[in-house]
């Protein structure tokens, strides 16, 4: 039996807000609490990561991940938001298929 995948993209302009590899690096940030360790985690250099990062803080109201004083990084309440959002969309959307 064939199956469809599908993945699921959400743009800002011309600019992919949140797609699967953004939910994957921000569940990273969340579990690691720093935007370099969630890279390693996933295999990107901390600038790969940063610029995702910042990507998605430009394309949402609020930001999606802030620093945290001293140091690391959490995600904030909009991000978990659109992570579970976006989530939930994308699994409703697997369904579908």
């Amino acid at each position: 039996m064939a199956r469809l995948k599908l993945k699921l993209q959400l743009y800002c302009g011309n600019e992919i807000a949140m797609g699967p590899g953004k939910a994957a690096l921000l569940q990273a940030i969340q579990k690691t609490g720093s935007i370099s360790a969630a890279g390693r985690e996933l295999g990107m250099s901390y600038r790969r990561a940063w610029l995702l990062v910042d990507a998605m803080n430009r394309c949402f109201a609020a930001p999606l991940v802030e620093a945290q004083s001293g140091s690391g990084a959490r995600v904030t309440t909009a991000g978990e938001a659109a992570l579970a959002d976006y989530l939930a969309l994308a699994e409703r959307s697997e369904h579908a298929a």
